[in-house]
């Protein structure tokens, strides 16, 4: 794979689509319009398009531009939330609001709802704890953080919640799994009798699996691993199929990484909640992200 473009080159390309005219992003950008020219000059030889159309009235986008312009406005954002998530974990102990979330709601939802929370109170700093689901719990009820978010099928006694989503789990396997040329959909009892790569207990997704088979006679895991990251890894490397968040497998199985196998009789569905103590009332930056959170 050749290197990826820089994220100040897409930024201005998707400028330049915004304001109308590469001087116009340029000024925006505090550079130069000659240096602006030669950055997407660079970005058009790294994509081998076309992107802005040059004349003695101004650049515009052409419509491949256009195309990429759109594509880089999501990379752009994702790279924001990103670092707007960083932050929040990196000042955590000099925050105005603290939070703890589970490891797929921080690592999917948390950083849009952040961005959100800026934009509307920008001088709240916000600390972010990342841990499991049980963890969060743990954190709220010692009121170490005023508002958590967990996943899982049951909010653990002393927490008031509210469901702010829900989150598909799937069966996954790596392409060349025997799995993959199945005519049939896989039967929870199988599927609860093969060695799996799972997350750890006291996360979100082991308690759901764990519930959702627990009449049913399951095998011990092949790996029981601590991140989506790496159950993704582990599947992908043909150690086991997995079960993991729909959220956290997206971007694999629309490229063929990983490929989902049908699962018939269990819908493994699970809320995600935010959490707090019960008998308080969320104020402040809290109730404000809680609301953030909640909308559909």
């Amino acid at each position: 794979m050749s290197s990826l473009p820089d994220l100040d080159s897409l930024k201005l390309l998707v400028d330049v689509g915004e304001l109308g005219s590469l001087g116009r992003a340029a000024k925006v950008a505090g550079i130069a319009q000659p240096s602006a020219s030669k950055r997407i000059a660079q970005l058009e030889r790294r994509l081998g398009l076309s992107l802005l159309e040059r004349t003695p009235r101004g650049s515009t986008l052409t419509n491949e531009g256009k195309v990429v312009a759109g594509w880089a406005a999501h990379v752009v954002a994702a790279a924001q939330e990103l670092m707007r998530a960083a932050e929040a974990v990196r000042h955590g102990g000099a925050a105005h609001l603290r939070v703890a979330a589970s490891m797929t709601v921080a690592e999917y939802l948390v950083p849009r709802w952040l961005g959100e929370l800026q934009n509307r109170e920008p001088d709240v700093q916000v600390g972010l704890d990342v841990v499991n689901s049980a963890d969060v719990a743990t954190r709220v009820l010692a009121e170490e953080v005023e508002l958590g978010f967990v996943e899982g099928p049951y909010v653990p006694e002393g927490l008031a919640s509210r469901v702010v989503g829900t989150d598909r789990l799937v069966v996954v396997v790596a392409p060349g799994h025997p799995w993959t040329r199945r005519r049939t959909a896989l039967r929870g009892a199988e599927l609860a009798g093969t060695a799996l790569v799972v997350r750890e207990p006291g996360s979100g997704t082991r308690e759901t699996l764990d519930v959702a088979f627990r009449d049913l006679r399951q095998a011990s895991p092949r790996l029981e691993l601590g991140s989506n990251s790496a159950v993704k890894g582990a599947a992908q490397a043909g150690a086991a199929p997995a079960v993991i968040s729909g959220y956290a497998v997206e971007a694999e199985l629309a490229t063929g990484r990983l490929v989902e196998v049908p699962l018939a009789g269990h819908t493994l569905v699970r809320s995600l909640r935010a959490v707090w103590r019960r008998g308080r009332t969320l104020t402040g930056p809290a109730a404000t992200l809680l609301t953030i959170a909640s909308r559909p």
